[in-house]
């Protein structure tokens, strides 16, 4: 089963800005951005999509399902982007630099206040990609969702420790591949 991993295009908020699981919008640049994402998708046929709940994704998820007459998209709230909790849309520089240096060294482990860790965003995101993989037979699936969603989904292909995640660059409305092929999971590309 070929996976393909969509990031959402550029959100409408300030970059200093910590804003996780919030809701925002997305920049003006979108029809912009869709006319160069579109031709990364073209080659699909007739994949199954899923989408994070978050407009920044559903938005695109809709205009590619509209625009290549794909099947309507299934929302999942597993490909929500990580939950930072009391920081949601608080700026970086606001949140107590003590508290911010705790969690950059022991992201993995440990949540922004009533938030979560990305322990806990993985295995939700691995959770999605097995159900995905016992439940559909090798449909290839499109899934709009967040940069953390797909760190830790490149992760669980390479093996490799998440502390890992964070050297994966992903651009927005890039796309990565995963693949699952008889219980093994393979990472194909990262950020096209």
């Amino acid at each position: 089963m070929d996976i393909f991993l969509v990031r959402h295009t550029t959100p409408k908020i300030d970059s200093e800005l910590c804003y996780g699981q919030s809701d925002v919008g997305l920049a003006d640049s979108f029809e912009a951005e869709w006319l160069s994402f579109r031709s990364k998708i073209a080659h699909l046929e007739s994949p199954l999509v899923f989408s994070s709940p978050l407009q920044r994704c559903f938005k695109l998820a809709q205009k590619a399902v509209t625009h290549f007459d794909f099947s309507e998209q299934f929302i999942d709230d597993r490909l929500m982007e990580l939950n930072f909790g009391d920081w949601e849309l608080k700026a970086w520089r606001d949140i107590p630099q003590g508290l911010v240096g705790e969690w950059t060294d022991e992201h993995v482990k440990q949540a922004p206040p009533n938030g979560e860790s990305f322990v806990e965003l993985h295995e939700r995101a691995k959770a999605f990609l097995y159900d995905l993989a016992k439940h559909q037979n090798n449909q290839q699936a499109l899934v709009f969702t967040h940069a953390g969603v797909i760190r830790a989904l490149v992760t669980e292909a390479l093996k490799v420790p998440l502390r890992e995640a964070s050297g994966v660059e992903v651009n927005y409305g890039s796309v990565t591949q995963i693949a699952l092929d008889a219980g093994v999971t393979r990472l194909e590309f990262v950020n096209r």
